[in-house]
């Protein structure tokens, strides 16, 4: 039983013990009182007939006349005249009357009084006495009301005791509550600060709580400082600060193989002529600024263009790939332009070559590389900054492909021409915790399946991803109706971006409970950052049905949401990019136990995607990694 119930039947049975109290004090006072002034009643009556009989001289029959006229009053019960003798004289008697107050309360509270007594006399001459006895019947009603009347009142003071101390325990319980909640949020990792009570004792604990909340979202802020600087010590070039050649390359590959993105991309390359002979003519510390003034204007792309990465290479070298189509050789020459006015300041000889490529995105990241170093080859063989391109498609061919595209999606969705592949999510002893379900449409009558690498770009176009998610859901609701497996899919951030499309989701999962307890959403980490809003409320709504909420290719953006103890997720799953090569790097090994103990103190479940050699999988598992997927557990999972 609950404190606050406690309280209240406490408070409960101390107004009824009070109120039962007062009633049985007033009616005993009541009956007393009755009882008290019904016998001086019967003995002013007595004294008063007894004077009227002694003014009759004895005359016998004027003093019977007398007492049935008084007995005739209907008051009394009995009318007795004695002689002085004690004998008999005269007597009249009545039965006794029936009273208007239920028969049990005149049995528990019976009124007995004394008849009174009186002598009467002829002059000096007694000639005997006179017992008068009233009727009680009377009392009892009287009492019986009085009783009415106290119990209607006390029973109404007692309601309103009662609201009262409801009211007042509900004001006392509502900080008790919020308190609660408030600890709860910090046992889900969230930091919540509430108001403090008026109730001193209450807010000596809310203060307490409020201060310990501060205490711990300080500590995990310290912990994203901390995490900053491993990541920038795992992941960056130290002179330039921009991304390492291996984290570059291992984003590049992540970025490849996702679902989002578009059909096509570029790819720049940027070298710096004759880095050796430019340290021996100009000195290091010119050509170091140099260089860095190369990552600010490489770097300015990352910083405006979502998904757009960049990279030093080696000691001359620089990436940059763009997420469009077509837009490699028109960055890599205003790239060129802005460089040729800037870097001549640090000194003479200063020459750059750029190579540019334009790809389909599912090309493999040797070919990237291939194209990108013939282009950066053929400039290297001009002299000043020259820029080299080499595009792989005609944009023309590739709108008319995305028109037709288009119509093939949305007749897929509406004829429900979809299926769920299945990797496993394993943990350190090999058991699956839950199959990752990415969506394939068949976009053709009779056709392939096609991954959502062909199509998702396009749909996305098109804002056709909330009924592609919406089908992907629906499809996983009815397979785990069938086997009852955890599943999770994926959920593309622009979808959060309709309106509908969370009401249209919870509407769905309502009606499979059973199922919604075993269903997770992934969306990437891109959502967090940039629609952090829209991924609260989509959690505020779904997770009370069971459904569980996670991110995947999550790195280095995690820092950069400044509430994600608030998000309400389940579980995070660490990008390739940032648990790729762990195994031999013990920098990217220090970044990877930074976030596992940051996400830890969330409450959050952390995984790893993509792996693909067994050296890094040991390695995540000596940091404590909860899971693992990627071609790695497939795998294993087939063994």
């Amino acid at each position: 039983m609950s404190l606050m119930r406690q309280v209240w039947l406490l408070l409960l049975g101390v107004v009824l013990l009070a109120l039962a109290g007062s009633v049985a004090v007033s009616t005993y006072s009541t009956r007393q009182l009755l009882q008290t002034q019904l016998q001086i009643k019967n003995s002013d009556n007595a004294a008063a007939l007894a004077l009227a009989l002694s003014q009759q001289h004895g005359d016998a029959e004027l003093m019977e006349l007398l007492i049935s006229a008084q007995f005739d009053t209907g008051y009394y019960q009995s009318v007795v005249w004695r002689k002085a003798d004690g004998k008999l004289a005269f007597e009249r008697q009545a039965a006794a009357q029936p009273s208007k107050a239920p028969a049990w309360f005149v049995a528990l509270l019976p009124i007995a009084v004394q008849p009174g007594v009186a002598q009467v006399s002829n002059g000096w001459n007694a000639i005997g006495s006179v017992e008068v006895l009233s009727h009680s019947a009377y009392a009892h009603d009287e009492l019986w009301r009085s009783l009415s009347r106290i119990s209607i009142l006390l029973g109404a003071l007692g309601l309103l005791a009662s609201i009262g101390a409801y009211l007042a325990l509900h004001r006392i319980r509502r900080p008790l509550d919020n308190a609660v909640a408030q600890a709860r949020a910090v046992v889900d990792g969230s930091f919540q600060i509430i108001e403090e009570p008026q109730v001193p004792e209450l807010k000596g604990l809310t203060q307490a709580m409020n201060a310990m909340v501060l205490r711990v979202k300080s500590m995990f802020e310290a912990q994203a400082d901390q995490l900053q600087v491993l990541r920038v010590q795992a992941h960056c070039d130290p002179l330039t600060g921009m991304s390492s050649r291996k984290h570059f390359l291992a984003e590049l590959e992540s970025a490849l193989t996702r679902d989002e993105g578009p059909l096509h991309a570029g790819l720049v390359l940027v070298r710096l002529r004759d880095l050796a002979g430019l340290n021996q003519r100009l000195g290091r510390p010119a050509v170091d600024q140099a260089l860095q003034t190369m990552a600010k204007a490489v770097m300015a792309y990352p910083e405006r263009v979502r998904g757009c990465l960049a990279g030093r290479l080696n000691g001359a070298d620089f990436a940059l790939w763009l997420p469009a189509p077509d837009v490699a050789a028109e960055t890599a020459q205003a790239l060129s332009d802005a460089l040729q006015a800037s870097l001549p300041a640090f000194g003479c000889g200063i020459q750059l070559a750029l190579g540019a490529v334009n790809l389909p995105r599912e090309s493999t990241v040797g070919r990237w590389f291939g194209e990108a170093d013939a282009a950066l080859a053929r400039a290297e063989n001009q002299s000043g900054f020259v820029v080299e391109s080499i595009n792989a498609g005609s944009a023309q061919q590739r709108a008319q492909g995305e028109r037709a595209w288009r119509s093939q999606i949305s007749e897929a969705l509406a004829g429900r021409r979809g299926k769920l592949l299945q990797y496993p999510v394993l943990d350190r002893e090999g058991r699956v915790l839950h199959l990752e379900c990415p969506l394939q449409l068949q976009l053709e009558e009779a056709g392939e399946f096609e991954p959502a690498t062909r199509w998702l770009p396009l749909a996305v176009r098109s804002r056709l991803t909330a009924e592609v998610d919406l089908l992907a859901v629906a499809l996983a609701l009815e397979a785990i109706a069938k086997d009852g497996l955890q599943r999770c899919v994926n959920i593309a951030p622009a979808s959060l971006l309709d309106g509908n499309f969370v009401a249209r989701l919870r509407d769905q999962v309502f009606h499979a409970p059973q199922a919604a307890r075993k269903l997770g959403l992934e969306l990437a980490e891109s959502a967090a950052v940039n629609h952090f809003d829209l991924l609260f409320e989509m959690g505020r709504q779904l997770r009370p049905l069971g459904v569980k909420l996670g991110l995947e290719h999550a790195g280095a953006g995690l820092a950069h949401v400044d509430r994600l103890y608030q998000a309400g997720l389940d579980y995070v799953k660490l990008d390739v990019s940032v648990v790729t090569g762990v195994s031999g790097d013990a920098a990217r090994a220090a970044f990877v136990r930074g976030m596992l103990v940051m996400l830890r103190s969330l409450a959050l479940k952390v995984y790893a995607e993509g792996l693909r050699d067994a050296m890094d999988v040991q390695a995540l598992w000596d940091c404590e990694l909860d899971g693992v997927t990627g071609p790695w557990a497939t795998a294993r999972l087939g063994q």
